[in-house]
Formats: structure tokens, C-alpha cells, sequence
């Protein structure tokens, strides 16, 4: 082949690839419909693979429990026995089908999430119904979930990662609220059976469900619309509305002392605006332009610059009732107040500056690939799904997302950065050393 065929083919890799804009997003359509239970059942179908994910979502998080700890251990006890299997049985039967079976509690709901290959699915189905109807709350298995978690925690709250999260929490939302109630050890261990099973009863009927059927399940649709259709409708009980007060911020970081520890951890932020507020869309591209992926400004500057940590980060929590910016690193103890400093001094060049034209359409390339590639299988699309449901978010979200981001200027985001990036709103947890 002659040299100038060879050169020819050659990729020259000094010379970056050209960016397609993103194409209109629709999600795909869910088939929804109310089951005679008063359960409502989603479907987005796609056969690309033989596999499925079915979830059961309850109003049966932090929000919906009256004692500290009942709906996590409410959630983790499911899968502990029901009145006709043991938790080896069940264990068992999931893993001889190649399936995957877990329940896990968050602040605002509970999920039960099982994935499976198609085939197997109606096999499996009466199992999910017996977990998620028929718990049994063996004493013995309660008791050692309980000891098993207090322990658990107990090593977690020898981190400074997790002390600083859980004061920033405590401080932002209030310790009297399911989003800022630290875990209480005594209150837990003295949590019952019989507190298990009423929190159940009460927050886990199928009327109170969302169910998420999502892959390959054309055939399958009316088996579990039959198995979560079955019972009788019940009334659903509201979900409650935490009393979240503004947090008093203070001039001084809050310091949480860590014997012994040579790390320190901060956690920085604020209350947000809520996914259904019309800022929110610009406001993700400039918390990704601050701190939201590799090559961001908190990450240049502490990491690159300063050589001062690992990683550092800026995100948003949405939560139903309460939505949270947060700025999250790990530092040497000596050098904590030096890092808040620096967080302080880019939170003060985004209200003060424009952000150069090159570093914006960056940052807008990346949010609007990586959210392309969070829509690649039925399962993330399924996900996206869900945050319209839950946060009742309008129809056209995610689209109005990428037409937002893809027209956000520099001066319209210097704006926004005056309102909400204020430093003096910003509540600061140091976690570490005594003394620093």
C-alpha cells in the first residue's frame, strides 16, 4: 500500500471529533392503568433482550414512619421470611432462576426491584406477591438485622464522610424531620415485631403502589396486573409534608471533632430549588460547570492546582419535599479551612465573571452526552420515567431539559449564580481533627 493510502487512514487524534447536537428526547410511552387493588401499573415495553425488571414503590420511606428507623428495617425485613417461605428459601429460589431480588427504603418510598429473564418471570411473580403480602418478621432474623445495622453504623460513624453528611443534613433540614433525623441506635434496637408489622399493613398495600414493569414483557403484562390486581382496594393514605424550617446559616463552619482523625471531610450547600422550578435546568449546567464531572472548576482548581484532595464534587438531591445542593470532599484535617476558602473564592468567580464561551459548550457537550447515554436501555429510560411520577414533573421535562442547556448563555447563568451561589447561604460541616 502506498505511504500516502497509509496517512490517509490514519486518525489524527490532535484533532477532536465533531459534536452532533442532541436530537429531540422523547421517552418511550408508558401503558398505565389503575388495577382494581387501586395499584397503578406502568409498562414500557422493548424486546431488545429477554430480560425484565418489575418494582413495587410504596409510600413507606422515612417520610411515612412514626418511629425513627421502622421503615428501613419495615424494608430490609421482607426478604427475612414470609409465612410460607424461610429467607434461605427465598434466597434460594431467586438465585436458582438467575434473578436478582432487593428492597431498599429511602426517605420518601420503599422499592421492591426484581430483575429476571422473561421466561422465568411468571415463575417468580408469586414469589414477589408472597414477599411483598405475607412477611413474617421472625424474631430471630429481626433481632440480628438490628444488631447487624447498629454495628454497621457504628463503624460508618467512625468516618468522617459520614459524620459530615449526616450534620450537614441534620443542620439543613432540621433533626426533627425524616430528611434530617440522624440514626438513633437506642430508639432502633427497641423498634418490635409487632411495629414492623403494623408499619406494613399500613403503608404497603398494593392501593398504596406504583408498579414498574419495563423490557421485554408483551406477554407478561396481564400476569401481573392479575397478581397485584387481585386484592381489595383500600384508602390510601396521604403522604405526610415534613416541617422544614429555612436553616439558620452561621458566619463559622460547623465542626464535628474526630479523635485520632488525620482526614477531614466537608460538606457544603444549600436548599435548592425544586425540579419543577423553571431555573432548574440552567441551574444543572452551572452546578456541572462548578463541580458536577472530571474537568470542573472545583476539580481544577482543589485537585489539579492545589493538590488537595482525590476528588471533590457539587450535585443536587432532589427530594420530594426538599431539595439539596451539595459540595462534598475529603482533605487533609490542616488543610479543611484553606479548601472551604477555595469552594468560597469559585462560588465568588461565578457570580463575578462570564464563563469563557469554549468552557460553556464543553460542559454543555458533556451533560447532554452523558444524558443521551442514561437513556440507552429500557431500565434508565424506565428511571427517568419514574422522576416525571414521583416529583410530578411535566411530560415534556427532559426535553425542555436539553432545549434549555443547548440555549443557555453566559449572562443568563452569571445571573443565576448571584441568586443562589451565594457563599454567605452556604451551610459548612468540616468533620475531622479536634482542633482544626
Amino acid at each position: 500500500m502506498p505511504t500516502s493510502s497509509i496517512s490517509a487512514s490514519v486518525l489524527d487524534r490532535t484533532v477532536a471529533p465533531p459534536v452532533q447536537p442532541l436530537a429531540r428526547v422523547v421517552l418511550p410511552d408508558a401503558e398505565v392503568r389503575t388495577l382494581p387493588s387501586g395499584a397503578r401499573l406502568h409498562v414500557l415495553a422493548n424486546n431488545a433482550q429477554p430480560v425484565v425488571r418489575l418494582q413495587a414503590v410504596f409510600r413507606a420511606g422515612k417520610l411515612a414512619e412514626n418511629r425513627p428507623g421502622l421503615a428501613s428495617l419495615t424494608a430490609r425485613m421482607l426478604l427475612e421470611g414470609t409465612t410460607t417461605r424461610t429467607a434461605r428459601q427465598i434466597a434460594d429460589e431467586v438465585a436458582f432462576y438467575g434473578a436478582s431480588l432487593e428492597c431498599d427504603s429511602g426517605f420518601d418510598r420503599s422499592t421492591l426491584t426484581l430483575y429476571c429473564l422473561t421466561r422465568h418471570l411468571p415463575t417468580l411473580l408469586p414469589l414477589v406477591v408472597d414477599v411483598l403480602s405475607n412477611p413474617a418478621f421472625p424474631a430471630a432474623e429481626l433481632e440480628q438485622l438490628k444488631t447487624r445495622t447498629t454495628q454497621n453504623v457504628r463503624v460508618e460513624r467512625k468516618k468522617t464522610s459520614y459524620l459530615a453528611s449526616e450534620r450537614f443534613n441534620e443542620l439543613l433540614f432540621g433533626a426533627h424531620t425524616p430528611y434530617g433525623r440522624p440514626f438513633d441506635a437506642d430508639a432502633y434496637q427497641t423498634l418490635t415485631a409487632e411495629e414492623a408489622q403494623a408499619f406494613h399493613r399500613a403503608m404497603y398495600s398494593f392501593s398504596n403502589a406504583e408498579i414498574f414493569l419495563c423490557g421485554d414483557v408483551a406477554a407478561e403484562q396481564e400476569l401481573v396486573a392479575a397478581a397485584f390486581g387481585s386484592a381489595h382496594a383500600r384508602e390510601i393514605i396521604p403522604a405526610a409534608t415534613p416541617a422544614i424550617d429555612e436553616p439558620i446559616i452561621s458566619t463559622l463552619p460547623d465542626r464535628v471533632a474526630v479523635a485520632g482523625s488525620l482526614q477531614a471531610s466537608i460538606r457544603m450547600g444549600r436548599h435548592w430549588p425544586a425540579p419543577t422550578h423553571p431555573d432548574t435546568h440552567r441551574l444543572k449546567l452551572l452546578v456541572n460547570v462548578f463541580g458536577g464531572y472530571f474537568g470542573s472548576r472545583l476539580m481544577r482548581n482543589i485537585r489539579e492546582d492545589k493538590g488537595l484532595t482525590y476528588g471533590i464534587y457539587a450535585s443536587v438531591a432532589p427530594r420530594e419535599f426538599g431539595t439539596s445542593l451539595v459540595i462534598g470532599t475529603d482533605v487533609k484535617g490542616e488543610s479543611a479551612d484553606f479548601a472551604v476558602s477555595e469552594i468560597v473564592l469559585e462560588l465568588r468567580r461565578l457570580q463575578e465573571e462570564l464563563i469563557p464561551e469554549e468552557e460553556l459548550e464543553t460542559v454543555k457537550n458533556y451533560i447532554l452526552g452523558k444524558f443521551a447515554n442514561e437513556l440507552s436501555t429500557v431500565f434508565e429510560q424506565c428511571d427517568k420515567y419514574k422522576n416525571i411520577v414521583f416529583l410530578s414533573l411535566p411530560a415534556d421535562y427532559y426535553t425542555q431539559f436539553v432545549q434549555q442547556v443547548e440555549t443557555a448563555d453566559a449572562e443568563t447563568l452569571r445571573a443565576l449564580a448571584r441568586i443562589y451561589f451565594a457563599p454567605e447561604a452556604m451551610q459548612v460541616v468540616i468533620a475531622g481533627p479536634a482542633g482544626e
